[in-house]
């Protein structure tokens, strides 16, 4: 596979205001990185439900269910992020349980509950990774920071190396994927990350730092392959278009919105 190098500026150009964007949010303070986590979360449920609609048109969800979703994401990562420790009882009563409350009127209602159903997965697909990924910044903010780094390092890599070398497909779903690419990829970012943790001094070892590196790599594909299914079964070629060459915000967090609960386990189970 050629290397399309006019796509490949068009996307470095797009990528370098996307990263600093993210790399304000997760740096400047806490607050910063609570607005970048809503953010991603309003624009990644915005997306879904579009994709829903596409997918399942006679089962669209109302308006309303829509905005209970866009309006309970805020509270679950309010509630969780330990930020608002002073009004978790507020938010929780005003926000969290009418949300739920509208969720079980809507499935007692026959044509809803099909949108129901999609906005319960939603939680699990779109709100739960953001939850757990402000969990992460609680125990060590550098930890949010790495697993986005470690994302977009074996993206980039499994990219060009399956420009350069790729051959073998690796999957219908993504004919673009190649096993090169992907297999080069993981290898090249547990590299990158092994020699980075060697200079760098922090609270955990080598070895623990590329376990992780491996977990975000095989599980971000997996997000990738995942929300590239939706796009198949939706008859599109990306989720939105927020940023050139890149597609919309699904696109860009798709392998984060997967790869955060399994490094969650790993960094619960191996690094605290």
């Amino acid at each position: 596979m050629a290397m399309n190098w006019p796509t490949f500026f068009t996307r470095l150009g797009s990528a370098v205001v996307f990263c600093a964007v993210m790399i304000a949010g997760l740096l400047w303070n806490e607050w910063s990185f609570l607005a970048l986590v809503s953010l991603i979360q309003i624009l990644c449920i915005r997306e879904y439900f579009k994709l829903m609609k596409k997918i399942y048109p006679k089962y669209y969800s109302p308006m309303w269910l829509h905005a209970a979703m866009q309006i309970g994401c805020i509270g679950y990562l309010l509630y969780y992020s330990a930020l608002f420790q002073d009004y978790e009882s507020i938010i929780l009563s005003a926000v969290i349980l009418p949300q739920f409350v509208l969720m079980a009127a809507a499935l007692s209602i026959h044509k809803s509950r099909y949108a129901a159903g999609y906005a319960f997965l939603s939680f699990f697909y779109l709100s739960l990774p953001m939850i757990l990924l402000l969990q992460l910044y609680m125990l060590d903010d550098l930890l949010p920071l790495m697993l986005i780094l470690m994302i977009w390092c074996n993206d980039t890599l499994a990219y060009l190396v399956g420009s350069f070398i790729g051959k073998t497909p690796l999957t219908k779903i993504s004919p673009k994927k190649t096993w090169e690419g992907t297999v080069g990829g993981v290898i090249l970012t547990l590299v990158s990350v092994a020699v980075w943790a060697y200079f760098k001094e922090t609270d955990y070892s080598i070895m623990q730092w590329v376990g992780l590196a491996l977990v975000v790599a095989i599980a971000g594909t997996f997000g990738d392959l995942l929300e590239s299914k939706l796009k198949r079964m939706a008859d599109v070629k990306d989720s939105g278009a927020m940023m050139p060459g890149h597609g919309g915000a699904l696109d860009r967090f798709d392998s984060l919105l997967i790869a955060t609960p399994f490094a969650f386990l790993y960094v619960w189970i191996v690094m605290v």
